[in-house]
C-alpha cells in the first residue's frame, strides 16, 4: 500500500473516464468487419458546453431551437448509407469514412444515432490495439453509449413506434455501435427517453447503468446480491446496509451511488474531490471522504461512520479497481464482518489468512446485457428506465457537447486519455459531421 491513496475522481473501468494502465478486458464478442471508403479525419481541436455550437448556427440561420435538437428532426433516411467514424487498423488511425445502413432483423430497431459518448475504452483500443481483447477485426466502428430516434422497427417489435426517442447500450458489431449515424439494437435492450432528457444526457447512461446492476444485485459471489429497486414494491429492501463506493464522481460511481440509495443503504460512502461533496450528495451519498486520504486515515474515518451505526460495512462498490483501490476495498471489507467487494477490472488482490477475510467475496462485472447473467434483468432494467428518470429517481451524468459531430471525437479521446475529463461526459452528435 502506497503511503497515500489516491481516489482518482474519473472512473477507471471500460464504460467510463479514467482507465491508466493496460488490462485485459473480460469481454467475448465478435465484431463484424465491414469494408468501407475512407476519407481522412480532421481533428477538432476545440469545444464547447452542450447546445452551444448548434444555438449560433441557428441564430445566424434564422431558425426556432425551441424544439429540441432530437426532436426537430423527422425520422426518416435519406440514403441507404451513412457516415461513420472507422479505426482503420490495430493502432492505426481514425478516419471518416461511409457505412451501408443496414435493415433491422426481427425484435430489432433501426436507429438515427443523434447522440454518443465517449468513454475510456476507445483511446485504449487505439492506442493498446488486440492487447485488449477487442476489437477481433478492422476497420472497426467504436462508441457503445448511444441514444437517437427510432426510424424502422424489425418484424415483432412491440412498444416502440417511428420517432420514438431511445437510448440504449452498444454491441460489438459495426451496425450495432455508436460512432455513426445510424445503428441497429434489440429492441428488448433499449428504453425510451423521456420528455424531461436530453439525447445528449440520455447517452451519458448505457455503460455506467450495466455496471451498476451487474455489480450490486447479481447474485453473489458475481455480485453484491442486493435486491433490484425497479418498483416501488422493491426499493428499500437493503435499508441499514452499509455501502462504500471509491471513485463517486465517475460515470459509474454516479450510478452506483444512485442505486444504493433506492436500495435503501445507508450509508452511503464515497470517495471522490471534495469540491464534488455538494453533487454525489444530491446524488444519494451521506458522507463524502477525500480521495487524496491515505488507507490508515480513510479507514479510521470509515470505522468511525459505520461504529456510530452499528452495522458493519457490507458491500465496496470499486468503480476505480485499481490495484491500491482493491486492495483498499479489501480489507476495509476483512477488517471486518466480510462482505462483497464489486470490481470493474480484474483482480490484483494479495489475499491474507484469517477469518474475516474468509468471508469476502470479490466478482469483477461482466459489462454487457447479452451475458447469461444479465439478459433477463436487462430487459427488466429496461422496461423501468424510462419511468426512473422521468421522475428523476435515476439521473444521468453532467454532459459537455463537442463540435463537429463525428469528428469531434479524436480530439475528445485525447483528452481522456491525457486524464482532462472529470465529473462530466464527452458527447458528440453524429448528425452534425460535416
Amino acid at each position: 500500500m502506497s503511503p497515500s491513496l489516491r481516489m482518482q475522481s474519473p472512473p477507471a473501468q471500460q464504460c467510463d473516464e479514467s482507465l491508466r494502465q493496460p488490462t485485459l478486458i473480460a469481454h467475448h464478442i465478435t465484431l463484424v468487419v465491414v469494408n468501407s471508403a475512407h476519407s481522412r479525419l480532421r481533428l477538432a481541436s476545440s469545444r464547447s458546453i452542450i447546445g452551444m455550437p448548434r444555438q449560433r448556427r441557428a441564430e445566424r440561420k434564422g431558425q426556432n431551437l425551441n424544439t429540441p435538437p432530437s426532436t426537430a428532426l423527422e425520422p426518416e433516411m435519406s440514403s441507404t448509407s451513412h457516415k461513420a467514424l472507422f479505426l482503420t487498423s490495430e493502432r492505426g488511425t481514425f478516419e471518416l469514412g461511409t457505412q451501408p445502413t443496414p435493415i433491422p432483423g426481427p425484435g430489432e430497431l433501426l436507429v438515427r444515432i443523434e447522440a454518443a459518448a465517449l468513454n475510456p475504452l476507445e483511446w485504449k483500443l487505439k492506442e493498446w490495439g488486440t492487447t485488449i481483447g477487442l476489437p477481433r477485426g478492422y476497420p472497426a466502428i467504436l462508441g457503445v453509449d448511444v441514444a437517437g430516434i427510432v426510424v424502422q422497427l424489425g418484424e415483432g417489435v412491440e412498444g416502440f413506434e417511428k420517432g420514438d426517442r431511445t437510448v440504449y447500450q452498444g454491441w460489438w458489431s459495426n451496425d450495432k455501435t455508436g460512432f455513426q449515424q445510424y445503428g441497429l439494437v434489440d429492441a428488448r435492450y433499449a428504453a425510451k427517453v423521456p420528455s424531461n432528457i436530453s439525447l445528449e444526457e440520455a447517452a451519458s447512461i448505457p455503460c455506467a447503468l450495466v455496471a451498476a446492476i451487474a455489480g450490486l444485485y447479481v447474485p453473489k459471489p458475481h455480485g453484491a446480491g442486493l435486491t433490484l429497486p425497479l418498483s416501488p414494491s422493491t426499493r428499500g429492501k437493503n435499508a441499514g446496509q452499509p455501502i462504500l463506493v471509491l471513485g463517486g464522481a465517475s460515470s459509474l460511481g454516479q450510478a452506483a451511488i444512485q442505486f444504493a440509495r433506492l436500495s435503501g443503504c445507508s450509508p452511503i460512502l464515497t470517495t471522490a474531490s471534495l469540491k464534488n461533496t455538494d453533487f454525489l450528495t444530491s446524488l444519494g451519498a451521506t458522507h463524502v471522504l477525500d480521495r487524496t486520504l491515505s488507507f490508515p486515515a480513510l479507514q479510521s474515518q470509515i470505522s468511525q461512520i459505520i461504529q456510530e451505526k452499528g452495522k458493519p460495512l457490507g458491500v465496496v462498490y470499486d468503480a476505480i479497481s485499481e490495484p491500491e483501490t482493491q486492495q483498499a476495498g479489501y480489507d476495509l471489507l476483512a477488517d471486518g464482518a466480510g462482505g462483497h467487494l464489486v470490481l470493474v477490472l480484474p483482480e490484483q488482490i494479495t489475499r491474507k489468512g484469517g477469518e474475516g477475510k474468509k468471508n469476502v467475496t470479490v466478482g469483477m462485472i461482466y459489462g454487457h446485457w447479452e451475458h447469461p447473467r444479465l439478459s433477463e434483468v436487462g430487459v427488466e432494467v429496461h422496461r423501468a428506465l424510462t419511468g426512473l428518470l422521468q421522475e428523476g429517481l435515476f439521473k444521468p451524468n453532467r454532459v459537455e457537447v463537442l463540435p463537429g459531430g463525428l469528428r469531434g471525437i479524436a480530439g475528445g479521446l485525447e483528452r481522456l486519455k491525457e486524464g482532462k475529463v472529470s465529473g462530466t461526459k464527452l458527447v458528440v452528435r453524429p448528425q452534425e459531421t460535416e
